[in-house]
């Protein structure tokens, strides 16, 4: 029991010691960088380097010492009990080796103590008849404190001494691949209007694509020439909702529920009402019979540069 209690506590101081070498000889390194900026970039590396190798020497032999004491430490301790407990303790230690390899192991972790052995372990401690006993920690809990020290030295040599990729330029690579992809997308978007900045087509074919437009969607409304019946005339200078390309564009796209026009965008695709827009915009001043009276404010290309 003793001999099992003190190998593990050597195990932990050396553990930790492997955790703290590490971080001096990345604090060592990074001193050394950080003093060293203005110097030669040889003599810098070269003293950054050489911290690290002194440190890591260090640990080694450290390591090295401590596992020649424990090993000192068990072997007087495994006399004293041999002492003490006369030749059925020895018989039992040579019983054990007789044991698989495997099965000492699992003994050596869990330091499992029979049933009609616990009064070997069993505490002074006694509350209204409840008594302790000194058993060992569940080798899960140990295993996961084991793993954690050597992830933790391991994050920290990678991410601290051979100079992992840090936080930072994680965020920074993954913003780049982001915008890559954003890009890619936007490039595929043939339909995709920037409203923004948008200015009316003077091309004969997108203007025939939005008469065709019209003429199937518009019509109803406004008639064939634009003239105006339950909607407004299109061929003055008056506007409801506004002139221009822009305006245009968002009256269409959105449309007027409360005046009984729907909401183009669901039907149309933005180059569409791009176009059925443009060709709009063509019959002002085209001044059809029986045009509607108009209706809303004047509206001249002034403006339109005014609010840009």
């Amino acid at each position: 029991m003793k001999k099992n209690k003190l190998k593990k506590q050597l195990i932990i101081t050396i553990l930790a010691l492997l955790s703290s070498s590490m971080v001096f000889a990345q604090q060592a390194s990074a001193g050394a960088t950080t003093t060293a900026q203005a110097d030669n970039g040889f003599y810098n590396s070269f003293l950054a380097n050489g911290l690290i190798v002194f440190a890591g020497l260090t640990m080694l032999g450290a390591v090295l010492a401590l596992f020649h004491l424990l090993n000192m430490m068990i072997k007087v301790q495994q006399i004293k009990i041999y002492q003490e407990q006369g030749i059925e303790a020895f018989v039992e230690e040579v019983q054990k080796a007789k044991d698989p390899w495997w099965k000492r192991q699992y003994k050596a972790w869990t330091n499992v103590v029979p049933v009609e052995k616990e009064d070997s372990v069993m505490l002074d401690h006694n509350y209204d008849g409840i008594r302790e006993l000194d058993n060992s920690l569940p080798p899960w809990w140990v295993a996961m404190f084991i793993i954690t020290i050597v992830f933790a030295v391991v994050f920290l040599g990678y991410y601290h001494v051979l100079g992992g990729q840090s936080q930072k330029e994680e965020y920074e690579a993954a913003m780049k691949v982001a915008e890559e992809s954003k890009a890619a997308f936007a490039a595929t978007q043939a339909n995709k209007i920037d409203e923004e900045n948008l200015e009316a087509s003077t091309d004969p074919q997108d203007l025939a694509i939005g008469k065709t437009i019209y003429s199937t969607n518009c019509v109803a409304c406004h008639l064939a020439n634009g003239e105006g019946s339950v909607g407004p005339n299109l061929t003055d200078e008056f506007w409801i909702h506004g002139g221009g390309i822009k305006n245009v564009y968002a009256t269409v796209k959105n449309g007027v529920p409360e005046k009984g026009m729907i909401a183009w965008s669901a039907q149309l695709k933005p180059t569409d009402i791009y176009k059925v827009s443009s060709y709009i915009l063509t019959l002002q001043g085209t001044n059809p019979p029986n045009a509607k009276a108009p209706q809303g404010v004047k509206y001249t290309p002034e403006e339109e540069s005014e609010e840009e």
